[in-house]
């Protein structure tokens, strides 16, 4: 009888364990229990400035939680709009739990936004906006302040009174807001003109190119407004070269250290409104606590736009920077 009773309860033991096991696999085949999470990140291509300083913090950032938390990542590098929607398309492929996306451009990345709220996959938009709804959260710094900022920065310089270039950025809303910013602010003053406003998408090569151009069109220049700071080293090397003596300043956008060295040395640059790069950390930080399953504190992330001119560089200015 004792021999009968071990037996049942070997045979209950044996059946608890089978079902229990079963259970496991079972939820590992839904995706529900034992998945590992994570994170895609769409990124525009660069290999220095502040984007590949912002690429590089990304991948920081992906690496301490893969250690951290285990949070596994897909990080793309796309050089077009068109390579950008492609990676996006695989990341939604390899079931993602999360996607961090930096729109190259606005408007053409939109859709793909679109796609991925689709899939029903939470989004976070970096740096430039989408023109929809599509985002469950935007990191971003204050691009209209920061135009604002300058504009009012060029009114004080000038004494109201002044003919003034300004360099954009490439389509997308961070040019657009930085652009309107810049004129709300330069419209106080009766005396400001913008006599030229093109694009240098946000490369120093090609501003040095436009701004060879429009030096040679307008014989007369008081100061420039650039969107960024790797732009206005392009402007101030075209300065230089055209023996230009009539520019009294130029300013920028991100706080680059060539730029903090330049305006420490009394040079063309005589401002630059920070940006920092290091707003994808904050990025990738909430995309993990999205795919943990809990609900972001906040769908809009804003970095304050601080003006850093020769009294305050010192501050910012970091020689072992990257970017």
């Amino acid at each position: 009888m004792v021999l009968k009773k071990f037996l049942i309860l070997c045979l209950s033991l044996v059946t608890v364990f089978s079902l229990a096991a079963c259970s496991d696999d079972t939820n590992s085949a839904d995706g529900k229990e034992g998945d590992t999470l994570k994170i895609g990140i769409s990124l525009p291509s660069a290999t220095h400035g502040w984007m590949g300083a912002l690429i590089d913090s990304a991948e920081k950032q992906a690496k301490a939680l893969k250690e951290s938390d285990g949070i596994e990542y897909v990080m793309t590098n796309a050089a077009d709009p068109n390579k950008q929607a492609n990676d996006v398309d695989d990341l939604i492929a390899q079931g993602v739990d999360v996607i961090v996306m930096l729109p190259i451009e606005s408007a053409a990345l939109s859709p793909v936004g679109q796609k991925i709220k689709d899939a029903g996959i939470p989004l976070i938009i970096v740096d430039r906006e989408l023109e929809n709804d599509a985002a469950t959260v935007v990191v971003k710094g204050d691009n209209e302040g920061i135009g604002v900022n300058a504009g009012k920065y060029f009114v004080e310089k000038l004494n109201g009174k002044g003919k003034v270039v300004e360099i954009s950025g490439p389509p997308s809303s961070v040019t657009e807001q930085r652009g309107s910013g810049f004129k709300e602010a330069m419209e106080s003053a009766e005396g400001m003109e913008i006599i030229a406003s093109q694009s240098g998408d946000f490369s120093t090569e090609k501003s040095l190119e436009v701004m060879e151009n429009i030096l040679q069109a307008h014989p007369q220049i008081d100061a420039v407004f650039t969107q960024d700071d790797g732009m206005a080293l392009g402007v101030i090397q075209a300065i230089k070269e055209a023996n230009r003596t009539d520019i009294q300043f130029v300013t920028g956008a991100g706080g680059g250290k060539a730029v903090f060295e330049d305006i420490k040395a009394d040079g063309f640059m005589s401002a630059t409104f920070l940006y920092s790069p290091t707003m994808v950390e904050d990025a990738v930080k909430i995309a993990a606590d999205i795919a943990k399953g809990n609900e972001p504190k906040e769908s809009m992330v804003v970095k304050e736009a601080t003006q850093v001119t020769k009294e305050n560089v010192d501050e910012f200015y970091d020689s072992e920077s990257k970017f």
